[in-house]
C-alpha cells in the first residue's frame, strides 16, 4: 500500500499554537460577561442603594409596596399588549390565502412580501414585545390609581347628579377609565397589525372590479371580531363620560352645568347605545360575511356623535340656556359652591360685617393692647443678612434667604420667634480647603439654631437674639445642635469611625484659634446605610462618582454614608402619595432639632368641586425671590387636605409621618396600602404639638378659592360683581401675590389673641384702585404643651369691610406712605452717607376698630458689608401716616398722643423723669441782658461733619467686623463692635442737632423697641 505525499502548507498549526480566530472567539464572550457585569453593577448602584437606604430609614414596606406593585403592572401591561398584538399579527398571518390573486396591485405587494420575509419572524416578536415595553411601561405608572382602587373608601357623601358615594369617583372611576383606555389603545394597535398583515399576504384586496374591499373568511372573522371589541369599549367610554362629566372645568364655573345635565348626559348614554348597536353589526358581519351593515352602523355613529353629542347641546345651550342663564345655571351653581368649599375645607369660615373706621380715635387700642405688643416687627424675609453677619460664625455656616417664624414659651408666655437653623454651607470655604476628604468627612454638618424676638430688636436695631452662638446659649435649653441633615446639606457625607478618629468638624473654638473635631457614633446612632464592606463601597462608588469612596482610609467598618439628606426629599421618598409644602421649619423638640414637614392628600376628582393649579394659587413674592420657599408642585387639584404632619431630625435623619387628619378618606385608602408608615395623632407629644402650625401653602390655595367663593349666592356668583383678588406685593417688582403673614393678633369679637395666619382682599379687576374689601385670618396655632389638638385649631375667619372702599388697601396705603411728606423727610435723612433704606412686610391687623397697617424700616450700607437694621416704623390708620423710631411712638402719633398700649415708659420722656410733672421753665431774659446767640450756619455745618464722621467711622467699623468673622478672631469683632455702637450713637446725636434737638440732650441709645 503506498500514500500519496502531501505538500505541507507554510501557514499549518504547529503544535503549541494557538489559532488566531479562537483568541478572537474567546475575547467576545469575555468583552460581553464584562459588559454584563458592569451593567448589572450599575443598575445595582440605583436600585440596591435605594433597598439600603429605605430599609436603613425603617421604610422598606414602602419601597416594597411601590416596587412590587409596579413590577406586577408592568408584566400586566407588557402582557396585554404584546400577547393580542402578537397573536393577531401571527392569526392573520397563518391565514392568509395559499394563492393571491395575480392583479398589478398583488404584484408590487409579492415584492414588498419577498423583502420582509428574512425578517418575518423577527418582526412577530420584536414588534410586539416592543410595544409591550412602552404599554408596561406607562401601566406601572399608575401604580397609585391601581392601589387607591384596590383599597377604595367609603366617603359617606352623594354625589347631587347621581346619587352615588363620592368615593367611587375619587377611587373606583380614575382607575376605571384608566384600564378601558388601555384596552382600547391594545385593540386598536392589534387592530392596526391585523390590517396590516391581512393587506400584505391578500387576505384584505382593495381594488379590483368592486369598489368596496373584498377580504377572506379568516381575515373577515378576525377584523369583524376586533371591532365589535372595539365598539364596546367605546360605548363603554362614552358611558363613563356621564360621570366624568362632573368634574369638567368651565369659563364660570367647573362640574356640570344645565346643558350638561339636560344634553350632553343623555346623548353620552344615546352614543353608548348606538356603539354597541354598531359592535351587534360587526358579529353579524363575522356570520355572514357582509360589511354593509357595519359601515353603515359607523356612519350613523359618527352622525350621531355630531348631531346629538355636538349639534343638540349647542342648540339647548343657545335657545334655552343663553336667554336664562343666570337663573338656569342656579342650581349647577350651588352645586359648586358646596362642593368646593367642602373639598377645601372652606365650608365652615364666619363671616363677620367690620365696619372698619378710617379715622384713628384716642385709646381705640386699648381693647387691642395684646395685639398691638406682639406686631412683629422682624421680617423673616429681610433680616437673613443680619442673622448671617451677627450669627454665622464661620464661612461654611450659613441661614437661608427667608427664615421662619414660630412661637416659643419664654418666661410663661408665648413669645412669636423668628428662628433659624445654622446650615452647613461648603460653598463659603476657599477654593484651597476644597478637597474630597474635607467635603465628604470633614464638613459634614451645621450647628445649632438662632433665635430672636419677633417683636423687638436690641441696640442699633439689630435682631434681638434670645439663642444664639456657638456653643449655643440663651433660652432655649440644652438641645443636640449638630445637624447632619437639613435643605442646604451636601450631595453625601460619610461619618462615623474608630474610636480616637474625631475628624469631623465640629466649632470654632471661642477664642477663634483653632476647632473642635466630633465623630458620629456609628456604633450607637444609624443615619445612613452602612459603607464599611467593599460591596457597598462599589456600588456607592458607581452612584455618586467618588472613586475615593473606594480607596480611601476614612471609610471603613464603621461608615455610614448620609445622602437625600433635604427634609422634603427624605419625606417625599418614604410618603410618595404626598404633595408636601414649600416651606421647612426648624423646632427645637425634645432635646433635638426637628425639621417640620406639612402634607397633603390631593385629588381631582371631586364632583363640581373647582379645579386650581397649585402651582399657580401658591405662587406669591416669597416664591419668586427666594430659594427657600417654594411653591406647591405644578398639578391641578380639586380637593386637598392637610391629612399628614412629618418631622425629620436634624441630627440622625430619621422620619415620622403624623396622621393628622384620619377622617380624609384619602389618607385611609393610603393608611391601608402603606399600614405601617403612619402614626396615629396621639403619638404628637406637647412639645411638638406646640410647634406645629397652619400650613402656608394650604391658606393660599384656601384664600385663592375665597376671593371668589365667600360669594354664597348663586345668582350674585353668576355676575361676579363682588369677586376679590389677593393684592400684589407693594415691596416687589411687577404683578405678584402678597404672601400671607404669621403673627399673633385678636380677630374682632373673639376673646383672645392666637398665633395667626392672615391675609387681605381687594375688588377684582381693580388693581388701580387698591381698597380692602376682605380681611381672612385662620387660627394657626396646631396645640399647646399637653399634647392636645387646639379646638379651634384651622377656624378660618373673614372679615367683609365696607363696599364703599373707604378702607384703603395694601397698595393705596404704600402709596400714602411713599408720598407722606414726614416720611420722605425721614427718608431723606436716612439716606444720608451712602446708606439703602429697606421696607419690609407690610403687615395689616384689624384693631382700634378699623385697619392698622405697620412697616418696619430698616437700614443697610449700599456696600461693602451690608446687613439690614431696624431703624423706623410706619404706622398707617386710615389716611393718617406716621413714621417713628419706635412702634410705641409711631402708635402714639396715629391715635393722638394715647395708643393705649402700655410700654412701661412714655417714649416722649426721658427714662427718670417724672412724666407727670412739667419741666422746669426756662430762664426768661431781663432787660439789659444780651441776647442769647441762635444756632448758626457755623452749628449747623459741624453737625453735618460730625454725623458725616459718624457714618464713615460705623461702615468702617462694620467691614472691620466681618473681617474679623471671616478670620474667626472674636476679640478684634468685639471692638470693632463696640466702634460701631460709638459710631451710631455720635450718629444719632449729630442727627438731633440736625433737627433742632438741643445739643446738651442725651442721645438715644436704642432705635427701635416694640412691646413691653
Amino acid at each position: 500500500m503506498s500514500f500519496a505525499s502531501t505538500p505541507r502548507n507554510p501557514s499549518a498549526a504547529r503544535p503549541g499554537d494557538r489559532p488566531a480566530n479562537k483568541r478572537r472567539s474567546a475575547l467576545v464572550p469575555t468583552l460581553v460577561v464584562l459588559g454584563v457585569i458592569v451593567l448589572l453593577v450599575v443598575i445595582l448602584a440605583q436600585v440596591w442603594t435605594e433597598w439600603l437606604w429605605f430599609d436603613q430609614l425603617g421604610f422598606i414596606e414602602v419601597l416594597r409596596t411601590e416596587w412590587g406593585t409596579r413590577i406586577v403592572l408592568f408584566l400586566l401591561g407588557f402582557t396585554l399588549m404584546a400577547v393580542p398584538v402578537g397573536l393577531s399579527m401571527r392569526y392573520a398571518y397563518s391565514s392568509r390565502p395559499v394563492y393571491a390573486p395575480s392583479t398589478p396591485e398583488q404584484a408590487s405587494l409579492d415584492q414588498y412580501r419577498e423583502a420582509i420575509e428574512p425578517l418575518r419572524r423577527l418582526v412577530m416578536i420584536v414588534g410586539p414585545a416592543l410595544l409591550g415595553l412602552f404599554a408596561g411601561a406607562a401601566m406601572s405608572q399608575r401604580w397609585d390609581t391601581v392601589q387607591l382602587w384596590l383599597h377604595a373608601q367609603h366617603v359617606g357623601q352623594a354625589d347631587p347628579q347621581y346619587g352615588i358615594d363620592l368615593g367611587f369617583y375619587l377611587f373606583t372611576l380614575p382607575a376605571i377609565r384608566f384600564v378601558v383606555s388601555f384596552l382600547m389603545a391594545v385593540v386598536v394597535l392589534s387592530g392596526v397589525a391585523a390590517l396590516a398583515t391581512q393587506y400584505l399576504y391578500g387576505g384584505l384586496r382593495i381594488g379590483g372590479s368592486k369598489d368596496t374591499p373584498r377580504t377572506t373568511r379568516a381575515a373577515r372573522i378576525q377584523l369583524s371580531v376586533i371591532g365589535a371589541v372595539l365598539m364596546l369599549l367605546i360605548a363603554g367610554n362614552y358611558w363613563l363620560d356621564r360621570y366624568s362629566i362632573l368634574t369638567k372645568t368651565a369659563e364660570k364655573f367647573d362640574g356640570a352645568s344645565y346643558t350638561d345635565v339636560h344634553a350632553v348626559i343623555p346623548s353620552k348614554a344615546i352614543l353608548a347605545g348606538i356603539a354597541v348597536f354598531v359592535a351587534v353589526t360587526f358579529v353579524v358581519t363575522a356570520i355572514r360575511g357582509n360589511w354593509r351593515l357595519p359601515l353603515i352602523g359607523a356612519g350613523l355613529m359618527v352622525v350621531a356623535a355630531i348631531a346629538v353629542g355636538g349639534i343638540y347641546p349647542a342648540v339647548v345651550q343657545r335657545f334655552q340656556v343663553q336667554p336664562n342663564q343666570q337663573d338656569a345655571e342656579s342650581e349647577y351653581i350651588k352645586r359648586n359652591i358646596d362642593a368646593t368649599r367642602t373639598a377645601y375645607g372652606i365650608d365652615d369660615v364666619d363671616v363677620e360685617d367690620y365696619d372698619a373706621k378710617v379715622t384713628a380715635e384716642p385709646q381705640a387700642l386699648r381693647d387691642d393692647a395684646e395685639t398691638a405688643a406682639s406686631i412683629r416687627l422682624l421680617d423673616p424675609q429681610v433680616v437673613s443678612p443680619s442673622f448671617k453677619q451677627l450669627q454665622q460664625v464661620t464661612t461654611f455656616y450659613s441661614f437661608p434667604d427667608t427664615l421662619s417664624v414660630d412661637r416659643y414659651t419664654l418666661d410663661g408666655e408665648s413669645q412669636d420667634t423668628v428662628i433659624a437653623a445654622r446650615e452647613l454651607n461648603l460653598s463659603g470655604l476657599e477654593a484651597s480647603q476644597r478637597n474630597w476628604t474635607n467635603d465628604v468627612t470633614v464638613y459634614t454638618h451645621g450647628y445649632g439654631v438662632v433665635a430672636a424676638f419677633g417683636n423687638r430688636t436690641a441696640a442699633r436695631g439689630a435682631p434681638s437674639f434670645w439663642e444664639s452662638g456657638i456653643p449655643s446659649t440663651g433660652q432655649m435649653g440644652e438641645y443636640e445642635p449638630r445637624l447632619y441633615f437639613s435643605p442646604g446639606s451636601p450631595a453625601y457625607s460619610i461619618v462615623g469611625g474608630p474610636e480616637g478618629t474625631e475628624w469631623e468638624l465640629d466649632r470654632p473654638t471661642n477664642d477663634g484659634g483653632g476647632s473642635i473635631n466630633t465623630r458620629f457614633p456609628t456604633q450607637d446612632v444609624s443615619a445612613g446605610p452602612d459603607v464599611g464592606n467593599a460591596f457597598n463601597k462599589l456600588l456607592y462608588a458607581v452612584k455618586f462618582g467618588s472613586e475615593q469612596i473606594l480607596f480611601s482610609d476614612r471609610v471603613n467598618e464603621h461608615s455610614q454614608i448620609l445622602y437625600d439628606r433635604s427634609p422634603r426629599d427624605r419625606v417625599s421618598k418614604v410618603a410618595p402619595y404626598l404633595t408636601l409644602d414649600g416651606r421647612v421649619y426648624p423646632a427645637v423638640v425634645d432635646g433635638r432639632v426637628k425639621w417640620i414637614v406639612d402634607g397633603y392628600t390631593t385629588s381631582n376628582q371631586y364632583p363640581y368641586a373647582a379645579q386650581v393649579t397649585l402651582d399657580d394659587a401658591t405662587a406669591d413674592s416669597l416664591t419668586q425671590s427666594s430659594a427657600a420657599v417654594q411653591a406647591l408642585q405644578s398639578k391641578t387639584a380639586n380637593y386637598i387636605r392637610n391629612s399628614v404632619k412629618a418631622t425629620v431630625d436634624a441630627y440622625d435623619g430619621s422620619v415620622t409621618l403624623y396622621a393628622w387628619d384620619d377622617q380624609d378618606p384619602v389618607l385611609k385608602a393610603w393608611s391601608e396600602i402603606f399600614p405601617t408608615s403612619l402614626e396615629p395623632l396621639s403619638k404628637i407629644d406637647g412639645e411638638l404639638m406646640s410647634h406645629l402650625r397652619y400650613p402656608e401653602d394650604l391658606f393660599k390655595v384656601q384664600r385663592e378659592l375665597l376671593t371668589r367663593y365667600h360669594v354664597s349666592d348663586p345668582k350674585q356668583f353668576f355676575t361676579g360683581t363682588d369677586f376679590w383678588a389677593v393684592p400684589d406685593d407693594p415691596n416687589a417688582a411687577g404683578s405678584i401675590a402678597q404672601p400671607p403673614y404669621y403673627m399673633t393678633l385678636r380677630m374682632p369679637g373673639a376673646d383672645t389673641a392666637s398665633f395667626s395666619l392672615t391675609s387681605t382682599f381687594i375688588p377684582f379687576g381693580q388693581q388701580a384702585r387698591n381698597v380692602m374689601r376682605g380681611y381672612v385670618a385662620v387660627d394657626a396655632d396646631a396645640g399647646s404643651q399637653d399634647g392636645t389638638k387646639a379646638e379651634g385649631y384651622g377656624k378660618i375667619r373673614l372679615l367683609e369691610l365696607p363696599r364703599d372702599g373707604s378702607v384703603p388697601g395694601p397698595g393705596q396705603v404704600n402709596n400714602n406712605m411713599t408720598t407722606d411728606s414726614k416720611v420722605a423727610e425721614e427718608f431723606t435723612l436716612l439716606g444720608r452717607g451712602g446708606a439703602q433704606i429697606v421696607r419690609a412686610n407690610l403687615l395689616a391687623l384689624p384693631v382700634g376698630d378699623g385697619m392698622l397697617y405697620v412697616q418696619p424700616v430698616y437700614l443697610q450700607a449700599e456696600t461693602g458689608t451690608t446687613f439690614p437694621l431696624l431703624q423706623r416704623v410706619i404706622v398707617a390708620f386710615g389716611d393718617d401716616v406716621e413714621i417713628a423710631e419706635t412702634l410705641d411712638e409711631a402708635l402714639n402719633a396715629v391715635f393722638e398722643g394715647d395708643s393705649g398700649v402700655d410700654t412701661g415708659t412714655d417714649p416722649g420722656t426721658d427714662p427718670g423723669t417724672d412724666p407727670g410733672t412739667e419741666p422746669d421753665d426756662e430762664p426768661t431774659q431781663e432787660p439789659g441782658d444780651e441776647p442769647t446767640q441762635e444756632p448758626g450756619d457755623e452749628t449747623d455745618a459741624a453737625a453735618r461733619a460730625a454725623l458725616a464722621d459718624a457714618l464713615d467711622r460705623a461702615r468702617q467699623a462694620m467691614e472691620d467686623s466681618q473681617t474679623a468673622l471671616t478670620a474667626g478672631d472674636f476679640a478684634a469683632y468685639g471692638e470693632a463692635q463696640d466702634r460701631l455702637d460709638q459710631a451710631i450713637a455720635d450718629a444719632l446725636a449729630a442727627e438731633a442737632r440736625l433737627e433742632g434737638a438741643s445739643a446738651d440732650e442725651p442721645a438715644p441709645t436704642s432705635t427701635a423697641t416694640a412691646g413691653p
